[in-house]
Parts: C-alpha cells; structure tokens; sequence
C-alpha cells in the first residue's frame, strides 16, 4: 500500500501500535537482563506519559489545523467572490507563510484575469451597441424603399432610381458589416498579426491599388516617394489594409485636382511612413478623437463613411509595436505617419 493513499487516521493507529509494541519488545528486553520488576514498572510510566504527551500535542496539532483550514476556506470564498484579499504575514517563516504567499500571488492573479474578463465584456458590449446604432439607419432606408415600391404605383424611371438607392444602401451595409468583422476578429484575438520581412514597397502598392478608381475619378495626383529594396517585418496583408484606410480618407477629403504624396524614410528604429493630402484638415479640437471607433466630425457628415478606418489603422499598427500621428492645418490638408519597428 502506498503512504499517498493512507488516511492520517489510520496513519496514527498504525505509530501508535508500532510504538506499543516496541515499547513492549523493549521492556521485555530489559526484564530479561535485569530480572527487575521495577525496571519494566519505570518503563510502563515513561511510556504512558510519552502517550499523554503526544495526545496534547495531536490535540494542538488537530486545534491548529482545523483553525487554518477554517481561514483559507474562508479567504479562498473571498477570493473566489472578489472582495477579500489574503492576509500575508511577511514576517513570518513558516509554511503557513509560504502558503500565505502562494495565495496572494493567486489572488493577484484571478484579480487580473476578473479584471480583463471584465474590460473584455464592456468592449464587446460597446461593439453590440455601435453595431446596433450604426445600421439602423442603413435598415430603416432600405425598409422605406421597399415599402414605397409595395404599396405605391411609380413609373419605371423612379423605380430604377429606387432601386439604385437600394443599391447604395446595401453597399454601405456590405461595408459596414465587412468592417465590424474585420474590427471584432482583431479585438477577439481571433486573427494574430504575423510579422515576416516583407518589401515596403509591395505592401504600399496593394493599398494604392485600392484607391486608383476614386483617385482617377476626383482627378487626384498621387506621387510615392519609397526605397524599391526596403524589407521590414510586418504583417504585409493587414499593414496593407491600414494604409489603404489612410489613403482612402485622403481620397475622401481632399478635393478635386488635389494632391497626394506618400513618403516612406528610414530611422534608426522605425520605418516611417507620411501620408500627405491637400484635403480640408483636421480641427486641432479633433485629432486626439479621430482614432476612436464610429467617430466622425459633424462638418464631414455629407462624406460617405462610417468612422472605423483609422480606428482600425491605429489598432493594426499599434499590435505590430507601433504608432500613428497626424499633423493638419484646416484647409491646407492633413499628414498621417505611420512608424512600424524595424526588428
């Protein structure tokens, strides 16, 4: 039989028995030799009090234990309910200490982790919420359409241009839907930036690519100043997908016959890259809120966009280790750089 697997209880019967019994094997011993009664009557005595003795000490030992297990039972219930932190007695050198010790790191820890679980809900809340808000118009538009088409007769003029409001409506759902998937799976930690050495350039090229229709269609110029050899390690797909958001606001608020230039230059622990536009600016008032999620100034209402592209920039760079500023003046247009770590 195992030690692991015997109860204290029996533990006890069994020290207890071997100790009778050699207190008896020894006594018989010395009775042998000596032939003397008071011998073995001094040996009986001793070993009572050894008994009497060890059952006060097992008594102090049971009264002791029993009081910590009732302590950590009800420090490890506060714990667990998150309103009662360990004691620890830093003083002491025990092994109550140590598990002392070991309890407060874990509460340190549960405290954390509740913390995080905690910060985690209020987000995904805050994203129903957003997601909530930011549709309903989209909806109510679409459902407007569609019960002017079902209950009122229109020619086929006014059908068609209907049923290109319904278009735009459903285009700018697509987006929306496409945006808080790609915003939702970043926070969740569902998609894990891999950063691999990668050509800047090539990566800068699929972003420009996405704005070469709207750019051509507001008769914007666009000049990219970047080194053909430079390698960074990014991840190229989505870096590409922050820069594209960059670039498509430029596009957005910089008018007709305007002009946009794309710097990339190399520090000594970034790799930086300027994304200047002649657009409307940005309010000094304003450039510390343009990255939260939704926001939009009230002056930029009458652009089409939902105010998740430089959310979702700052969020892709700053999980690659890096940042994003912006310099504006109103009316002379607006400067994002963007500072990805070289290593």
């Amino acid at each position: 039989m195992k030690m692991q697997n015997i109860s204290i209880r029996k533990f006890l019967r069994i020290i207890c028995a071997g100790t009778v019994l050699t207190a008896a094997a020894v006594l018989a011993v010395l009775y042998w030799l000596t032939r003397d009664s008071r011998i073995v009557l001094c040996g009986l005595i001793l070993t009572a009090v050894f008994f009497m003795w060890g059952a006060v000490f097992l008594k102090y030992f049971q009264l002791k234990l029993s009081r910590f297990t009732d302590s950590l039972c009800r420090t490890l219930d506060g714990m667990m309910d998150g309103n009662e932190r360990p004691h620890v007695d830093y003083e002491a050198e025990t092994l109550l200490a140590r598990i002392s010790h070991r309890l407060e790191r874990l509460y340190n820890t549960m405290q954390e982790n509740r913390c995080k679980v905690e910060e985690e809900k209020a987000e995904l809340q805050s994203l129903v919420s957003d997601i909530s808000h930011q549709t309903k118009i989209p909806i109510a538009n679409l459902k407007m359409l569609n019960d002017t088409l079902m209950t009122r007769p229109v020619s086929v003029e006014k059908r068609r241009e209907f049923l290109q409001a319904t278009g735009s409506q459903l285009d700018k759902l697509d987006f929306l839907i496409r945006a808080m998937v790609k915003t939702s799976r970043l926070e969740t930690g569902v998609i894990v930036l891999e950063k691999k050495p990668a050509a800047i350039a090539d990566t800068l090229a699929a972003a420009v690519n996405g704005i070469l229709a709207p750019m051509e269609q507001k008769q914007i110029t666009l000049s990219v100043d970047c080194p053909e050899d430079l390698t960074v390690a990014h991840d190229s797909r989505w870096t590409s997908e922050a820069l594209f958001n960059l670039l498509d606001n430029a596009v957005k608020y910089t008018p007709a016959g305007g002009n946009i230039h794309v710097t990339v230059q190399v520090w000594e622990f970034y790799v930086k890259i300027d994304v200047a536009d002649t657009g409307r600016g940005i309010p000094e008032s304003a450039q510390a809120t343009i990255f939260k999620r939704f926001y939009r100034e009230a002056s930029v209402h009458t652009v089409d966009g939902i105010g998740i592209g430089l959310y979702l920039a700052r969020e892709i760079i700053t999980m690659q280790g890096g940042y994003i500023k912006v310099i504006s003046e109103i009316d002379k247009g607006s400067t994002f750089s963007v500072f990805l770590p070289r290593r």
